[in-house]
């Protein structure tokens, strides 16, 4: 199917069993139609099978099955390039645990009338973070410090998760240069995405702490992202390989 014109969210799950279908039903609801895209990494806990139930259900909702767990930034690749495949026009991106609430969804798609990437910011004026303590406002602060100095860049919130895409930048982003599998991905994202001079819009967003579930954060998520960055700035390139996003079998019930 020719999706030209439309936008879908994709959604990494793993273990979001108490999440997904409440996160569905939100959105669902939005005035704004959007197509959903869950990418499941046979979470045990049964989030695939929620994932299903609600693709029979709903049109508008799409599923794919990866063997394992692979990490965060080749899942969103992965739902990606499924966009790319049926012509998506807008593609955004949200975690699955409501700390990016839905509410904002329609506003940053209306954002990307005016730019080619939309992130929902923790640190601009209007923005910030609920049920926060001071160790982790101090690391997500300082690491989004570390970035723009290191990396020199625009973006105030460049480890935020929350983002919309324009096709044609999706399409230009060097995707085998960005190797975390973690959170430091979303920084190479817009490392690049400025690089290439394509324009990078905030827009406020209230970041809330997960209802349910524990949160995936990690030292060694973290390690890995602060060793992206330190190599991305002393080499102003940072490989490691080539990634190979499709090589493991993914299951997909319903295009």
């Amino acid at each position: 199917m020719d999706h030209e014109g439309s936008a879908l969210i994709v959604i990494p799950t793993y273990n979001e069993a108490e999440n997904l279908e409440s996160l569905v039903h939100e959105i669902l609801n939005l005035p704004v139609p959007f197509d959903i895209l869950i990418v499941d990494d046979n979470s045990p806990d049964g989030t695939g099978q929620i994932a299903n139930q609600l693709r029979d259900r709903y049109p508008r909702v799409h599923v794919l099955h990866r063997p394992g767990k692979m990490g965060l930034g080749t899942a969103y690749i992965t739902g990606f390039r499924w966009a790319l495949e049926r012509n998506y026009d807008y593609i955004l991106q949200m975690d699955c645990d409501f700390s990016h609430h839905p509410r904002y969804l329609p506003h940053l798609y209306r954002s990307i009338r005016d730019a080619d990437l939309v992130i929902g910011s923790r640190y601009i004026p209007g923005g910030g973070t609920v049920n926060w303590g001071i160790l982790r406002k101090l690391v997500s602060a300082g690491g989004n410090l570390f970035a723009r100095i290191a990396l020199g860049l625009r973006t105030h919130d460049c480890t935020g998760g929350y983002r919309c895409f324009r096709r044609h930048t999706i399409e230009a982003i060097p995707w085998d240069e960005i190797t975390p599998r973690g959170y430091g991905f979303q920084v190479g994202v817009v490392y690049h995405v400025e690089k290439l001079g394509h324009t990078v819009t905030e827009f406020p967003i209230v970041f809330e702490d997960r209802r349910v579930g524990k949160s995936k954060m990690s030292k060694a998520i973290f390690l890995e992202a602060f060793t992206f960055v330190t190599r991305l700035a002393l080499t102003g390139r940072y490989r490691h390989g080539r990634r190979r996003v499709a090589s493991a079998p993914i299951r997909e019930e319903r295009a």
